[in-house]
């Protein structure tokens, strides 16, 4: 264990030791008037919203101690993270309606966040820890009329843990797993997790300082292909330091200021030809990323004006292992982004509101590879959008939901794109509604894409449109709630890679023809009775063949949770992920191989009780309880049966 680890280790021991000087807030959530931000940028209670928003509480990650924010999400209804049950440097694929990642647009407390270098302008999600996370919502469908480029098929909006009320408060962890491969049996530590976070409110300011660290070993990123060879385990190092002050200027005037510094390292290997090409222990990267910003609010007797404004910095580093000159290539990738997001609400009556706002992005990237360099004084854009959204919530039921959004990029022009999202309550207490949307969408080309020696000036957006209809039912005094939804989406102007047989000549370019994907997405929760809560989902997802890659046809999760005594907690997880396609290219023939991979079922098991009330909780899991032995993708290892341990404790 390096000397990282055993310091954050002997801080959490220390604060065990005090612990208990102070007692917590209580960290219960009041589900009864839920509220959801998403659809609207603004609260509202999710009865009146357009929308089957999912959102994940506190109280609901607090069921799903020692996991990671990437398998959290996958286990959402319509969401497939590829990569969540391999190794923990493993690349992210997100697979949302047919769509992957650069069709996801990920908030962090209502800021976009993205590598503006990378080649599908998408955000990381290894680099921020789950710990540190207050609550997850997420929207599917076409939402560029709010959240403008990426926002294609889903918007997952993060929202980071808030200071309490109390002078200090503080938070430490420690979660301690087996690191295996499902023919692996190793019982030592090799997945250590810690952390901790001091927050309060002293008169007009509140403040939140939080620190983690994640380091793990035992596992090799790609898979043996048979029991003679063995890959040597790679390692992954992740480092997080957070801080935010919230300063109440006046009743009407608030402003909010964060600073985050984000850090990976990790070995890495490639896989060719389905096997452990380039298995080299000096094959590493490395990745920083810096993130500022800050938020003034403004309320009014009509409404509320917000500026969400942030500065990030990315850097990454390739060390790789060169077989041909037996030498080191190194590359390295930076990038800046600036946003800046001005919207407000005002409130013409208790049955209208009107959300206006501007919308700022700049963007630049550098690059310097063994193939070529990129400088970030030629590989620039920025855009600057206007949008409104019209909310009308009538007092017999009907409610709507409009808006529009002109984009004005300056390398590809002007578009505008629109949603139209009705929807009916009826029934005591409104407990049936009835939803449909029309939303359009558009996806940015990266820097890469348009600047890099592969680049195309002449590109344009990729295009997407949606079409949803379903319903959402409360019964049994709503302890009981279903809903569906069937959604139809197409995309066209899709980015893809031509080459050149005879010139060798490549290039990006927009594909012709439209592509689509269609589907239903239901969820069911019911409170059995006061200790027996049941959550379950299903999504099936049909997509043409050009977008037929990892894609489950049928996925399904249905977890238990169990109260058998006080302060206690039993979690039963079940999990089907339907066969998929995948490829690989064969260096033999210089083709891309297609290979169909089987399906999988994996059941997980948590056991949590909270030994000293509010103040010292203990949680053990076990994951892959059956040992089940699969391939998530192609050449890449996969999670065996794990155990973790953990304790929180609370000031």
């Amino acid at each position: 264990m390096n000397k990282k680890v055993m310091c954050i280790s002997a801080f959490v021991a220390l604060v065990t030791t005090i612990g208990f000087a102070q007692k917590e807030d209580s960290l219960s959530v009041n589900q009864l008037n839920e509220v959801v931000i998403s659809d609207t940028k603004f609260a509202q209670s999710k009865e009146k919203s357009g929308k089957v928003i999912t959102k994940i509480s506190a109280e609901e990650l607090q069921k799903k101690s020692g996991q990671s924010l990437a398998t959290i999400l996958s286990s959402v209804a319509g969401i497939e993270i590829n990569g969540n049950q391999s190794a923990n440097g493993k690349n992210l694929g997100y697979y949302i309606r047919g769509g992957k990642n650069q069709q996801v647009l990920i908030l962090i407390d209502g800021n976009p966040v993205t590598d503006a270098s990378g080649i599908s302008f998408e955000y990381d999600l290894r680099l921020l820890p789950i710990d540190q996370v207050e609550s997850i919502e997420i929207m599917k469908g076409a939402a560029s009329t709010l959240y403008g480029t990426g926002a294609a098929t889903a918007v997952i909006n993060i929202t980071l843990k808030k200071s309490s009320q109390k002078p200090i408060q503080g938070n430490a962890y420690l979660n301690i797993g087996s690191n295996n491969t499902a023919k692996d049996s190793k019982v030592n530590g090799q997945d250590f997790n810690q952390g901790f976070s001091v927050n309060g409110t002293l008169n007009k300011i509140t403040y939140v300082a939080a620190i983690n660290s994640t380091e793990t070993n035992g596992m090799s990123q790609i898979a043996n292909p048979n029991d003679e060879i063995d890959y040597e385990a790679d390692r992954f190092s992740r480092l997080n330091y957070r801080a935010k002050i919230g300063i109440a200027v006046s009743q009407k005037i608030s402003l909010d200021l964060f600073g985050n510094y984000d850090q990976l390292k990790n070995d890495y290997d490639l896989t060719f030809d389905n096997t452990g090409f380039n298995d080299s222990s000096s094959n590493k990267t490395h990745s920083e990323q810096f993130r500022l910003g800050f938020s003034p609010k403004y309320k009014f007797n009509k409404g509320e004006l917000v500026l969400h404004s942030s500065f990030t910095k990315l850097q990454r580093g390739y060390n790789e292992w060169n077989l041909f000159s037996s030498t080191i290539d190194t590359s390295l990738y930076e990038s800046r982004n600036v946003n800046l997001d001005l919207f407000g609400k005002y409130k013409f009556n208790n049955n209208f509101f009107l959300v206006l706002g501007s919308n700022y992005q700049f963007y630049d990237m550098m690059s310097e590879t063994p193939y070529g360099s990129i400088a970030k004084e030629n590989t620039k854009f920025n855009a600057i959008d206007g949008y409104f959204t019209g909310v009308y919530s009538s007092n017999f039921g009907l409610n709507i939901n409009l808006g529009s959004r002109i984009n004005i990029h300056s390398e590809y022009g002007n578009q505008i794109v629109y949603n139209v999202n009705p929807s009916f309550s009826f029934g005591k207490d409104k407990v049936i509604k009835l939803l449909a949307s029309f939303s359009t969408a558009y996806v940015t080309p990266s820097l890469y894409q348009l600047y890099s020696e592969y680049g195309n000036l002449e590109l344009v957006p990729e295009q997407n449109q949606t079409i949803e209809a379903g319903f959402e039912i409360a019964l049994l005094d709503k302890k009981m709630r279903f809903n569906a939804v069937a959604f139809h989406r197409e995309q066209t102007d899709s980015f893809g890679f031509f080459f050149d047989e005879v010139t060798y000549e490549s290039y990006y370019i927009n594909i012709d023809g439209t592509n689509k994907a269609k589907g239903v997405e239901t969820e069911f929760n019911y409170m059995i009775s006061n200790k027996i809560k049941l959550n379950a989902n299903y999504t099936f997802t049909q997509v043409d063949e050009a977008l037929n890659r990892l894609i489950a046809k049928h996925k399904g999760n249905v977890s238990l949770d169990i109260t058998p005594i006080k302060r206690s907690l039993v979690n039963l997880n079940y999990q089907y992920v339907d066969g998929r396609l995948d490829a690989f290219f064969d260096g033999n023939t210089y083709e891309t191989i297609q290979a169909k991979l089987g399906s999988y079922q994996l059941l997980n098991a948590l056991l949590q009780y909270e030994l000293v009330k509010s103040r010292l909780t203990i949680f053990g899991n076990v994951t892959n309880i059956f040992n089940e032995d699969f391939i998530e993708n192609t050449g890449y290892s996969t999670r065996g049966r794990n155990f973790k341990l953990g304790l929180s404790i609370y000031l």
